[in-house]
């Protein structure tokens, strides 16, 4: 994921969080994630002020994983946060293994941070920019196998405010490359006339993908389609959730919207437990 250019409002987009510890991922969620830095388990500030200082080093020198990881994962092992051991649920009081470091959660870690640092980025341009580009244009990323609903949102070519991007802007899942370009209204005429000449990938008999792909030329979509939901229960809370279809929980939002109203709610939220513990 290295690149020449590291966006500043990316950098400050990551350097603006809050340290949110928590023992389980779906302890800092969804929205919360705009505001707060969090490694699932990393319960000690001072381990977590450094995961962030890393990878907000990472993000500024446009380091790729290898590089990232081999700063990382050494301290992680001298601080003894590596590997399985026995921890205590806060919530659960429960005693259990539990995964810490590994190789796995490091490119987790890296990928999610990377991703939604730069989403938030290229929203904060785009909402600056949006007089002179007011479009934006899905686009897949480069696996060779795609989600099937990502794929049907492939060449969508939406308003800039339109409220689809308000829960699909992307990374629309964990792993997800998927993104949008940001199009000028002569670009969105060429578009609507030739269409979009990119990969595509191929599916079976199924609507699955196959894994090939061609390079073809396709129409633009101008209509957002509409976006089912379906229940999703989070066994950590016992809450239920209508989720986008094609978004895995937790991913319905846009990381570079709506950062001061989530201040405001956690704020609300710590005033209200505050009374109640009066």
């Amino acid at each position: 994921m290295a690149q020449d250019i590291v966006p500043e409002e990316a950098l400050a987009w990551m350097k603006a969080k809050k340290l949110k510890p928590g023992f389980d991922y779906r302890d800092v969620w969804r929205e919360e994630h705009r505001i707060g830095f969090t490694v699932a388990k990393m319960t000690q500030l001072d381990l977590l002020q450094d995961v962030k200082m890393i990878l907000e080093d990472a993000l500024e020198n446009g380091q790729t994983f290898a590089q990232f990881r081999e700063t990382l994962k050494p301290l992680l092992i001298k601080r003894g946060w590596w590997g399985t051991q026995m921890m205590d649920d806060p919530l659960t009081q429960e005693t259990r293994v539990v995964q810490l470091g590994s190789d796995r959660r490091l490119r987790t870690l890296y990928d999610t941070n990377m991703r939604t640092a730069r989403s938030a980025g290229q929203w904060d341009r785009i909402e600056r920019t949006k007089r002179a580009m007011p479009y934006l244009l899905y686009t897949v990323g480069p696996s060779r196998v795609h989600r099937k609903e990502h794929l049907g949102w492939a060449d969508l070519c939406l308003p800039v405010d339109d409220p689809f991007w308000k829960t699909h802007m992307g990374p629309n899942g964990w792993g997800c490359k998927c993104g949008v370009r940001q199009v000028s209204k002569y670009e969105y005429q060429q578009l609507l006339k030739q269409g979009v000449t990119r990969n595509v990938q191929q599916l079976d008999d199924r609507g699955n993908p196959t894994g090939q792909v061609i390079r073809q030329t396709v129409p633009v979509q101008t209509e957002a389609p509409e976006i089912k939901r379906v229940k999703w229960v989070n066994k950590r809370t016992g809450e239920e959730e209508m989720v986008p279809q094609g978004i895995d929980p937790g991913w319905d939002y846009n990381p570079g919207t709506g950062r001061e109203r989530e201040l405001d709610r956690q704020l609300q939220t710590r005033q209200q437990q505050f009374d109640s513990n009066k």
